[in-house]
């Protein structure tokens, strides 16, 4: 059975294909290959700069320009070529060597340089400067839909700022706020992600079989291979890790995927608030001209979109987590463990991705229903409770919150019985105006300033 969308074990490459397409050039085997050859090439480069290595001349513009071209055109058959060597070495890296050289023949400078391919390299040199391009790039991508989730949060915050509803704390009616308020409470909370995310170094080393340039200093033992390395890797766009064994620890894999996964946490805390919303009436959906929401029950218009992203959320969390808690852990210089469980760094950003995307559609379906969210304030009067008390310990009324507990604990009350206590109270003509003036819905205090202000 041939591969396809219909074929496809993973959803991610099959019913959500389209929303991960964008990933596909970067962690496929395609893409882990395309960077091997750029690490291969650049640092070829590097070498043929470097003023103490007379083994190797700098390459003119025309040899240059030839392996700068093999980056830059670096295609599927190009990989498939690897393939097939790689069906002979059984060894990945060792075959992007050999396809290299292959290239290089066939020009007569390139050709006298063959053998400072892969100079002094393990093929972890190799694999974690991919690895650490690969995950640049699809941060970079990954980074971009995270952005409109949390900036339509944001614009759910603005267009609703001034929008009173009822709160709830463990269920119950609580201190009224704005609809508004409690999107950019989610949107603060996910723009420090974001901002974390960046902070994310990817780190890199080139520093040889057990990551002292064993090697190296065996073949040119005056040069500063050290200083070499950390511009080669700073050249790539990656920062330079000085203390490795083997394999780079991947401690800042752990550290990046652990800032995606609580950004997704945080997103998964939003999908279950606007589904809560949506049951209970603050938020209609817009209907779509041909969607079904149910296959018997035809009325349905049900949250599927933000059950969707919850649950590729979780997903991507539990595959996240796997990955930062197994790849710090390698047996002394190294083991193999990791090099399966690299091969699945796109997993979790799909699964992330196909979530947000979920997500986007559900929220531009959103319209916030003040007419409901105004019934519920006004059945809710029991909450003016808080004001009333607080404003009873500023005069010096014994017992405030006991009297009001007593009054209100447990019991329907409507805005006549509220009035009618505040009436009774010892307090300034004044401060009882203006505490009937308050109703639930105005009872909000900052939250609308808070939400403009995000």
């Amino acid at each position: 059975m041939e591969l396809s969308a219909l074929t496809a074990i993973s959803p991610v490459d099959g019913r959500y294909g389209s929303k991960t397409s964008a990933l596909r050039p970067v962690f496929s085997e395609y893409g882990l290959i395309r960077a091997r050859v750029e690490v291969e090439v650049r640092w070829l480069q590097q070498l043929s700069r470097h003023p103490q290595i007379t083994e190797l001349p700098a390459f003119s513009a025309e040899a240059t320009s030839l392996l700068d071209n093999i980056v830059s055109e670096f295609s599927v058959e190009d990989a498939e070529a690897i393939k097939a060597i790689e069906r002979t070495t059984n060894h990945d890296v060792k075959a992007v060597e050999y396809f290299l050289k292959g290239k290089m023949k066939a020009n007569e400078e390139l050709a006298k340089a063959l053998e400072f391919v892969h100079f002094a390299c393990t093929s972890e040199d190799i694999n974690n400067l991919s690895h650490g391009l690969m995950l640049k790039e699809g941060r970079e991508t990954l980074k971009a839909t995270m952005v409109k989730v949390e900036q339509a949060i944001a614009a759910l915050a603005t267009e609703h700022a001034a929008l009173p509803m009822l709160s709830r704390t463990h269920g119950q009616t609580a201190s009224p706020t704005t609809l508004g308020k409690e999107m950019a409470n989610v949107a603060y909370r996910l723009k420090r992600q974001l901002k974390q995310l960046d902070e994310v170094e990817l780190l890199g080393k080139i520093n040889g079989a057990v990551g002292n340039y064993n090697a190296h200093l065996a073949t040119y033992p005056e040069i500063d291979w050290e200083a070499n390395a950390k511009e080669f890797i700073e050249s790539l766009g990656l920062s330079f890790n000085p203390y490795t064994t083997q394999i780079e620890p991947h401690d800042y894999i752990a550290e990046l995927f652990d800032v995606v996964r609580r950004f997704n946490t945080i997103l998964i805390d939003f999908d279950r608030d606007i589904w809560s919303y949506i049951s209970v009436g603050y938020f209609k959906q817009k209907t779509i001209p041909g969607e079904v929401g149910s296959s018997t029950m035809p009325h349905k218009v049900n949250p599927i979109d933000f059950e969707n992203s919850e649950g590729n959320l979780g997903l991507a969390n539990a595959v996240m987590e796997h990955m930062a808690n197994k790849l710090p852990i390698s047996r002394w210089q190294r083991d193999l463990t990791d090099s399966t469980v690299l091969r699945n760094m796109g997993v979790g950003f799909a699964y992330s991705l196909i979530a947000y995307e979920s997500a986007l559609k559900g929220i531009s379906k959103l319209e916030a229903n003040a007419q409901r969210l105004g019934e519920d304030l006004n059945n809710a009067w029991e909450v003016m409770a808080e004001p009333v008390q607080t404003v009873m310990r500023r005069f010096g009324i014994e017992e405030p919150y006991e009297k009001l507990k007593a009054f209100t604990r447990g019991k329907v009350i409507t805005r006549d019985a509220m009035l009618e206590f505040v009436d009774q109270l010892d307090m300034p003509q004044e401060a009882k105006d203006s505490l009937k003036a308050m109703t639930p819905a105005s009872y909000v205090g900052n939250a609308e300033e808070q939400a403009r202000k995000l």
